[in-house]
């Protein structure tokens, strides 16, 4: 029985080369499984943190929706002879004024939609003109 093998040089270089070669692929492999991964749970991360960022949104327009109605109902009921559109007519001047004061404060801002009178009513024309400024922002 022979038990001490010893192959040729070349024999034993190419043996070990493909050994290395086999270990080189696997070592590909798992590196490329674990980007995958890295890769999926930043998605994840990302769709998780815009949920909850919409979320928020909603929490916040719920807010402000339920003080605006409250708004409405105690000012209608404290100045007697006030209807409700005009409490919201006032209120929407308001929150103009803010937007508009907002808009002059902030250091990169280089226009301001201001109505202009015409046919429409104010609130009309500040409701129109809030709009525009929207969809130039977007």
């Amino acid at each position: 029985m022979i038990t001490d093998l010893d192959p040729d040089q070349r024999v034993k270089d190419a043996m070990n080369e493909i050994n290395s070669s086999k270990r080189l692929k696997y070592a590909a492999a798992e590196r490329a499984e674990g980007d995958k991964i890295l890769q999926v749970k930043a998605a994840e991360a990302e769709a998780e943190a815009k949920y909850l960022s919409g979320v928020g949104v909603a929490k916040q327009r719920k807010a402000i929706v339920d003080g605006l109605r409250l708004s409405v109902v105690e000012f209608n009921e404290k100045v007697k002879g006030s209807s409700k559109k005009e409490v919201m007519d006032l209120l929407l001047l308001m929150q103009y004024f803010d937007a508009i004061q907002e808009v002059g404060s902030s250091a990169h801002c280089k226009t301001a939609f201001i109505p202009s009178s015409g046919s429409q009513s104010l609130t009309e024309s500040m409701r129109n003109s809030m709009i525009q400024a929207d969809a130039v922002r977007t």
